[in-house]
């Protein structure tokens, strides 16, 4: 890009170019300026926001489970969403790759054998919200919200945490134990502006 653009200047007669007088003075008297100068007050497209419209998109889940959505999804649907919506990203086990792995491939040491789902992450309900809004990758938010709890019930179960007949709901979730949850502690730093 840069070396086109040189390119094109490079070409231009002294002082010509976008706006250029004559003279080889600037017409526009500033660029960007200018055209803020002549810009109208209002563009007239758009609306506002409807409370409906905000809805669709206020999906967080906080990590005690206030969001989940209702539904439920077991070990072995997940299983199948997993093999069509996953596997090519995560690998059959969950421990390939080529994208980030969600098993655990090892012990714990006293740590766990890097920052995989299964070892690392504090809360279940997290691995449910991202997924939810940003897998598959290629079309993010295109699994219903029984898929995305059967997903999770799968996952949870290749990293021993679910049972084979675990059927996941927004109770049963919000109670999973992750292991380094307890690992993980609150930033009580003082010290920095206090926040009003």
């Amino acid at each position: 890009m840069w070396i086109l653009v040189g390119a094109l200047a490079g070409c231009a007669p002294d002082g010509a170019g976008p706006g250029a007088q004559a003279d080889g003075s600037n017409a526009g008297g500033g660029g960007a300026a200018s055209l803020a100068a002549g810009a109208p007050e209002h563009f007239g497209f758009g609306t506002a926001a409807s409370e409906a419209r905000i809805a669709l998109w206020d999906i967080d889940v906080k990590p005690d489970g206030e969001g989940l959505p209702p539904g439920s999804g077991s070990v072995a649907d997940g299983r199948q969403v997993y093999e069509l919506a996953c596997m090519q990203c995560h690998g059959p086990t969950g421990t390939e790759g080529p994208n980030d792995r969600l098993v655990a491939a090892g012990d714990w040491d006293p740590w766990p054998p890097g920052r995989v789902f299964g070892a690392y992450w504090p809360y279940a309900t997290t691995f449910f919200d991202y997924t939810r809004r940003a897998m598959p990758q290629a079309t993010p938010g295109s699994l219903s919200d029984d898929d995305v709890y059967a997903i999770t019930a799968y996952v949870l179960h290749l990293n021993g945490l679910l049972p084979e007949d675990a059927v996941l709901d927004a109770e049963s979730l919000a109670a999973v134990e992750m292991p380094a949850r307890e690992r993980f502690v609150p930033d009580n730093r003082t010290g920095g502006p206090e926040i009003r």
